[in-house]
């Protein structure tokens, strides 16, 4: 189940701390640019969890509101035992569900060059994002790619 989720609850934190420290070892100093807790609190952030039945943790995502029309998404991150089943893809949907009912046009997302980063980015890839210049506060360099994904506007 995928549900709006708090991420000051232990498990979620415990996730959130994992994947932290796997974006820290896997990026070089300076281009970590994933959100700890306190940053996953705001009012511009929606956060969901994906959950088995048995209500263990099995994911996490948010969506950043920027501006009117476009949205980034965050901190997404599957638990280790759960990848390869899809909770990512179906996290990343229902993020851009989100998206679509507030009325964005555009969603965008902060990712890395590394090899580590690789099945994210074919992830993104998969469901239309591709990559573009530099959004907020990022900077063009070696270790980020943006990516963006046009919405379809309601007829």
């Amino acid at each position: 189940m995928i549900a709006p989720d708090d991420p000051c609850r232990d498990d979620v934190r415990a996730l959130l701390d994992a994947h932290l420290a796997l974006m820290r070892r896997v990026s070089p100093p300076g281009h970590v640019h994933a959100l700890d807790v306190d940053g996953l609190v705001g009012p511009e952030i929606t956060f969901l969890s994906a959950r088995a039945d048995d209500g263990a943790l099995l994911g996490v995502g948010a969506l950043k509101q920027l501006e009117d029309g476009h949205a980034e998404i965050k901190s997404m991150h599957t638990a280790a035992d759960a990848r390869g089943a899809g909770i990512g893809r179906r996290l990343l949907g229902a993020l851009l569900d989100i998206a679509r009912a507030r009325g964005c046009t555009r969603v965008s997302l902060e990712t890395g060059t590394q090899d580590a980063f690789a099945p994210a980015r074919a992830l993104y890839t998969s469901v239309g994002f591709r990559t573009c210049p530099p959004f907020g506060d990022y900077t063009a360099n070696p270790h980020s790619t943006c990516m963006t994904l046009e919405l379809a506007t309601p007829e």
